[in-house]
C-alpha cells in the first residue's frame, strides 16, 4: 500500500495495464507532450512513444469515433476528455456506436473502450463546465458508469474498465486529483465494477452517494455523530451497473436512508435509487427516502451563488434528520 494523489492511482493504473497489454493505448488533449491537462499522464510518453500516447486536435467527436473504430478492431484505447462537459460533442460516437454495436451486430464485435476525464461542477467556471453527467449516460443500455471518490477505489476500477470488453464511462472531478489516498500497488488489483462500498459502518441511518460530493457526506456524518446520530455511509463507486443489494442490506439495518447526488434532482441516480429501495424494500424503511441534489438549475458563477447551490454538509444533515423525524 501507498498514499498516492488520485492522478497519482490512475496514472499507475493506466501505465501497469499500458505494460500488460500492448493493444491499449491513449488518446486525447494534451496527454502526450503536455503529460495531460490534469497530469495524469506524466511521463507515458517518455515509456510507450507517441503511438500510444496521442494528442489529438480539440476534436472530440472525431478522436471518440477514432477510438470506437479501433476499439472495434481490436485495441483497448483510453479516450480522455479533458471534462465531460466537452465529452457532449462525442455523445453521439458514445450513445449511438459505441453502447450499440455489439447489440446491433449480434454479438460478433465488442468495443472495449474507456472514456474518461472530470465530470460535475469544478467551482467557479460557470453553467457549460458544471454539469454532472453520469446519468445522463447511465439511461443507455450498452454503457457502464464508473464514477469513483477515493484514490484506492480509482485505481482498481479502471483497471477493470480498461480490462473490460465493453463501453465504460470513468468519470473523475477537477477538485479530487490532488487528493491523497492509500493505494493498493498490486498490478493485479483489481476492484468489479458494479460493486458498491460501505465506507463508515451506522445504525441509525444510510447515507448513499458517489463521486465528489462522498466527502461532503462524510463530514456530514461527523457531525451527526456529536448528535449521537451514527451514519452509515455506502459509496456507490459505480452508477451503472447500480449495487442495489448493498444499498438494501445497510436500510434493512438503518430503515431510513438519504441519497446524496451532485447532479440535479429530475431522473437522476438519487431518483433510480429512491424508486428501487421503495420497490424493494419498502417494508424496511420507517420512513420516505430523501434526496440531496442540485437545486433544478444551472450552476452560478458568483461565489456566494454557488456556495448556495453545491449540496452542503447542513444539507446532507438536515436530509439526516429529517428521516429520523428530528427536524
Amino acid at each position: 500500500m501507498a498514499e498516492l494523489q488520485f492522478r497519482e492511482a490512475l496514472r499507475q493504473a493506466i501505465d501497469e495495464e499500458m505494460a500488460r497489454d500492448e493493444n491499449v493505448f491513449i488518446m486525447g488533449e494534451e496527454v502526450s507532450e503536455y503529460n495531460g491537462a490534469y497530469k495524469v499522464t506524466e511521463g507515458l510518453l517518455e515509456t510507450y512513444g507517441f503511438k500510444r500516447v496521442i494528442d489529438t486536435p480539440i476534436a472530440e467527436l472525431g478522436f471518440a469515433g477514432i477510438g470506437v473504430g479501433a476499439a472495434m478492431n481490436g485495441l483497448r484505447p483510453i479516450i480522455e476528455f479533458m471534462t465531460f462537459n466537452f465529452a457532449v460533442l462525442a455523445a453521439d460516437q458514445i450513445i449511438n456506436h459505441a453502447s450499440k454495436v455489439k447489440y446491433m451486430l449480434g454479438g460478433q464485435v465488442s468495443v472495449p473502450i474507456v472514456f474518461r476525464g472530470p465530470n460535475a461542477s469544478a467551482g467557479q467556471l460557470g453553467a457549460t463546465h458544471s454539469v454532472a453527467y453520469e446519468s445522463m449516460y447511465a439511461h443507455f443500455p450498452g454503457i457502464k458508469v464508473i464514477h469513483p471518490s477515493e484514490p484506492g477505489d480509482a485505481k482498481g476500477l479502471l483497471k477493470s474498465a480498461i480490462r473490460d470488453n465493453d463501453t465504460v464511462l470513468f468519470m473523475e472531478s477537477e477538485q479530487m486529483y490532488g487528493l491523497k489516498g492509500e493505494v493498493n500497488e498490486d498490478p493485479e488489483y483489481l476492484i468489479p465494477i458494479g460493486k458498491a462500498a460501505v465506507k463508515r459502518e451506522g445504525s441509525d441511518v444510510t447515507l448513499v452517494t458517489h463521486g465528489k460530493i462522498y466527502h461532503t457526506v462524510v463530514k456530514a456524518a461527523a457531525e451527526l455523530a456529536k448528535e449521537g446520530i451514527e451514519a452509515e455511509i455506502v459509496d456507490l463507486r459505480t452508477v451503472k451497473p447500480l449495487d442495489m443489494d448493498t444499498v438494501i442490506a445497510s436500510v434493512k439495518k438503518t430503515h431510513r436512508c438519504v441519497v446524496v447526488d451532485e447532479a440535479h434532482p429530475f431522473a437522476g441516480t438519487a431518483a433510480e435509487v429512491g424508486y428501487l429501495l421503495q420497490r424493494d424494500a419498502f417494508d424496511d424503511l420507517d420512513a420516505p427516502v430523501v434526496r440531496v441534489t442540485l437545486p433544478d438549475v444551472s450552476a452560478p458563477f458568483s461565489k456566494p451563488l454557488f456556495d448556495a447551490w453545491f449540496p452542503s454538509v447542513k444539507d446532507v444533515v438536515d436530509g439526516a434528520k429529517h428521516v429520523l423525524y428530528k427536524s
